[in-house]
């Protein structure tokens, strides 16, 4: 009698496996890889730093045909930082409802719907402004007394941990629609919302706009909108970004623009060019980078990186805040 129990308990247990495994599926991917990366007028150190994740995501279909997938991120360089004290870097939910969009819950990593388009200039490797850090004071002779002031980057829209968004790309023909929703909290008295559209119905033509509004009160009350348009044409693509911020106070009215070219020498290289500027409206200097930029890959190692300069970093005028440096990135993704 034990045995024929323990037979059927068998059985019912490798049924309940096979129909789990037919209603889902896990995947693991991950990426590594060393970065040398230097600039002037910096204490910088030790040049050499490398980087790690592993990226588990699941997904399964339901009765109505809905698919519902999960993507958790370990990353060790984000445990490292300040921001976090656990090995869980991004993380997030979806689910997709085919023609009627999809919907996404992001835990942590991720963008809303303007952060995601803040900057997306052709470029082979980071944008103009991301490449380099904040200079520190007394990397030059005679500049000891200047003070390093932190880079102002993009414009870019408002992110937090725990939020929504929904995206449509078959309404129209060509159009993607993108909403991104951040619940008020402790610094937010009011929800954050985001906008985004694109079109993309033009062979090689790509023309987008978003608008953000972060949600503070008061004078700290910012909305953001961004343009933008890129154009492929063989191995070529241009582009050309505008943004700007309307404040509700008299300051923090300001303006970035960013341009971008890049050439695919063939299916492994390519090669580009990016700038951009920042005018911000609290200082009398625009802040302007530069970088050549290269991306080499064969298999599933790639060989990146880019030569930069930075004019008055943080809007200001100090010598100490003209940089120049470079990042070399080897990274392999298995």
């Amino acid at each position: 009698m034990n045995t024929f129990k323990k037979i059927g308990l068998t059985a019912l247990a490798g049924s309940l496996v096979a129909t789990s495994v037919f209603a889902g599926e896990m995947s693991v991917s991950g990426s590594a890889g060393i970065t040398l990366a230097n600039q002037d007028k910096t204490d910088k150190g030790n040049g050499f730093s490398m980087t790690d994740s592993i990226t588990f995501a699941g997904s399964g279909e339901m009765d109505n045909g809905w698919t519902v997938s999960v993507s958790m991120e370990l990353d060790d360089n984000a445990s490292n930082s300040a921001a976090t004290t656990n090995n869980m870097d991004s993380r997030s939910l979806t689910v997709d409802m085919g023609d009627m969009g999809s919907v996404t819950f992001a835990g942590h990593g991720g963008s809303s719907a303007f952060s995601a388009v803040d900057d997306v200039m052709p470029t082979a490797y980071g944008e103009a402004w991301d490449v380099l850090g904040t200079t520190t004071t007394g990397g030059t002779t005679g500049e000891s007394t200047n003070v390093a002031v932190a880079k102002l980057g993009s414009i870019g829209g408002t992110t937090a941990n725990n939020m929504m968004s929904y995206n449509n790309s078959a309404l129209v023909d060509g159009v993607s629609v993108t909403a991104s929703y951040l619940p008020s909290n402790g610094t937010q008295v009011e929800s954050a919302i985001s906008l985004a559209v694109a079109y993309t119905g033009v062979e090689g033509l790509t023309v987008g706009y978003a608008q953000d509004e972060n949600g503070l009160a008061g004078t700290l009350g910012i909305d953001s909108t961004t343009m933008y348009a890129k154009y492929t044409y063989g191995p070529v693509t241009v582009g050309y970004q505008e943004s700007e911020t309307d404040a509700n106070g008299t300051t923090n009215d300001d303006v970035f623009t960013a341009m971008g070219v890049t050439y695919a020498v063939n299916d492994s290289l390519s090669i580009g060019y990016t700038t951009s500027e920042y005018d911000d409206d609290d200082n009398t200097t625009d802040e302007e980078s530069t970088s050549v930029n290269f991306s080499y890959t064969m298999g599933s190692m790639t060989l990146a990186g880019a030569s930069v300069s930075v004019d008055n970093q943080g809007g200001s005028a100090a010598t100490v805040n003209d940089v120049s440096g470079y990042a070399l990135d080897l990274s392999f993704a298995f």
